[in-house]
């Protein structure tokens, strides 16, 4: 490869069972910490806290579904399937080999007007009337309760659904049961509510953002150079906890090689810059800028 040595590549596409679980432990603590925090201090601070916490981090399970999709999270398959199932895309009822299907095209056909994720962002830029909209459409629920119909449907049809489907729509029902009745027995029930909300507004948001990011108004999104048709964009700490989570927006390195872990992309882009491969690019610090660059006035 051009970008990267033997050995660089070697250090890159290292995989770490501690880094993995550090990822997973990390995103439970704080949504175990956020129920805690919210059934001790309950008031409408704490509420509108946990919102936007409890919306980061379902949209960082759906991250780590994305990771254990690749293979690249733990060395171990089986292990990498349990969390990818039960520890991350169970509870955002992310069916792991359909999502995969779909998104092992968007890299195959990055660049072209083929992308099957081409509508998350050919409108780009939009005017920020337009943005606005969506904004309000994700914030006031009208995104997540379409997302929750599709769910129901799911379930309704339930045996017509193949068989990755249903272990989906079984495993989803089953943790967030699980989460309510455990509410319940503590007495505070009323919380799941919460982690519901979030769901259909706060984590809509985050999915829509991230997805800006990633494509949005690039230089040219039906160019054949990664650098070009996608987007890495460099987050501040409070967006890494609030919007997007991990390491997801080094999105352009991911597209570069899919083989390189999410915990191993700092240093893949740092390795990028060290030689040259970026010297052309131009990377963009936080989410506002990133608005006004891909909006227009109207």
């Amino acid at each position: 490869m051009e970008f990267i040595t033997k050995d660089e590549l070697a250090q890159v596409t290292r995989r770490s069972a501690w880094r993995a679980s550090l990822f997973v432990a990390y995103d439970w603590t704080l949504i175990i910490g956020t129920f805690y925090l919210v059934s001790v201090w309950s008031n409408p601070l704490t509420w509108l806290l946990a919102l936007l916490l409890f919306g980061a981090r379902q949209l960082s399970l759906g991250v780590i579904v994305h990771e254990t999709g690749h293979g690249t999270f733990y060395p171990s398959k089986r292990v990498n399937d349990f969390v990818g199932r039960w520890l991350s895309g169970y509870w955002v009822f992310s069916n792991k080999a359909g999502y995969m299907r779909v998104h092992r095209k968007h890299h195959e056909l990055a660049g072209t007007e083929s992308d099957p994720d081409l509508g998350n962002y050919i409108d780009y830029p939009v005017t920020r009337s337009s943005f606005h909209r969506k904004v309000w459409r994700d914030l006031s629920g009208q995104t997540g309760w379409r997302r929750l119909k599709s769910i129901g449907r799911s379930i309704k049809r339930l045996p017509e659904l193949d068989e990755e489907s249903q272990k989906t729509v079984r495993g989803g029902l089953i943790v967030n049961g699980a989460l309510l009745l455990v509410l319940a027995l503590l007495g505070h029930a009323e919380l799941f509510l919460l982690w519901l909300i979030a769901f259909m507004t706060t984590h809509m948001l985050s999915t829509r953002l991230r997805q800006m990011a990633e494509h949005a108004a690039v230089p040219d999104r039906l160019s054949s150079d990664a650098r070009l048709n996608t987007r890495t964009l460099r987050t501040h700490w409070w967006e890494r906890l609030l919007i997007a989570p991990h390491q997801i927006a080094f999105h352009l390195e991911h597209h570069l090689l899919q083989s390189v872990p999410i915990y191993r992309l700092p240093l893949f882009h740092q390795l990028l810059i060290n030689n040259g491969y970026h010297r052309d690019v131009q990377f963009v610090k936080g989410f506002w800028p990133l608005i006004k660059q891909v909006t227009r006035p109207g």
